[in-house]
């Protein structure tokens, strides 16, 4: 939305969100939609400090980094509201939901090869397409089949999971993904209402909140699951009473 300090990123070349611009600061274009991106940022370093110190699979330390990087180029973008930061926003959304196919799926997958070069090329076609064709709506249905075709494992592994603090976690995951997603429609249909409020609710930097904390609990489940899986004895935890996170016992042989 218009209105506020001038811009120090000059016109604005990508969609805008239902907040007013440069309304605290020459710099930051949408201030709440960007600073709604730090729970995100702070929670992927738990997560990764926690998959680096027990010595998780690798996969899981590049799914917290990519969290991050996508926290990070949502903020870039909505500071700015240009094309480029767009980009460097979106294209990270596909990489991030490609890298939880691989993990979701790679268990049972026989050809152990065939999954990583097929998603990786894939990932990159994307991304040189989006950098040069703007997608629009094409870009927010692709990204909601991705999603969609990860909830049928998601909810495979719900349904074998036998530990109740781990259902728990995919319970949290769907709740944060239903609330979020509430807030982003509610932001982005009913933008031309709210412009008339006297405090607008901030329906966007909700849905990074709501997200930023379903990444975590999504993360941790899958880390449960996968430590399942090896044998690793894995346990639900939680730092200092509210933070989950998963302890695992490995073998002495690994």
């Amino acid at each position: 939305m218009a209105d506020g300090l001038s811009s120090f990123w000059g016109p604005v070349t990508s969609p805008e969100w239902c907040e007013k611009n440069y309304v605290y600061s020459s710099y930051i274009a949408e201030f709440y939609n960007t600073i709604s991106n730090i729970p995100c940022i702070l929670l992927a370093i738990i997560g990764l400090i926690n998959a680096l110190r027990q010595r998780f699979e690798k996969r899981f330390s590049v799914l917290h980094l990519s969290n991050m990087a996508l926290a990070i180029g949502s903020m870039l973008y909505h500071a700015t509201l240009q094309r480029v930061q767009q980009q460097g926003d979106e294209t990270p959304m596909v990489w991030e939901m490609l890298l939880y196919l691989y993990i979701l799926y790679s268990p049972d997958w026989h050809y152990r090869s065939t999954m990583p070069t097929f998603l990786f090329l894939y990932g990159a076609a994307f991304a040189v397409a989006h950098a040069l064709v703007r997608f629009g709506i094409g870009f927010k249905v692709h990204y909601a089949i991705l999603c969609l075709l990860c909830i049928p494992r998601m909810y495979k592994y719900y349904i074998h999971t036998q530990d109740m603090c781990a259902k728990r976690l995919a319970k949290l995951y769907l709740a944060t993904l239903i609330l979020g997603t509430l807030c982003w429609l509610f932001d982005r249909l009913l933008c031309e209402n709210i412009g008339g409020w006297y405090l607008n609710p901030q329906g966007h930097a909700f849905w990074h909140v709501f997200m930023s904390f379903n990444s975590y609990f999504a993360n941790t489940f899958l880390m449960f699951c996968r430590a399942q899986q090896l044998g690793w004895n894995p346990k639900v935890v939680h730092f200092m009473g509210l933070c989950p996170y998963v302890k695992i016992q490995k073998p002495k042989t690994q």
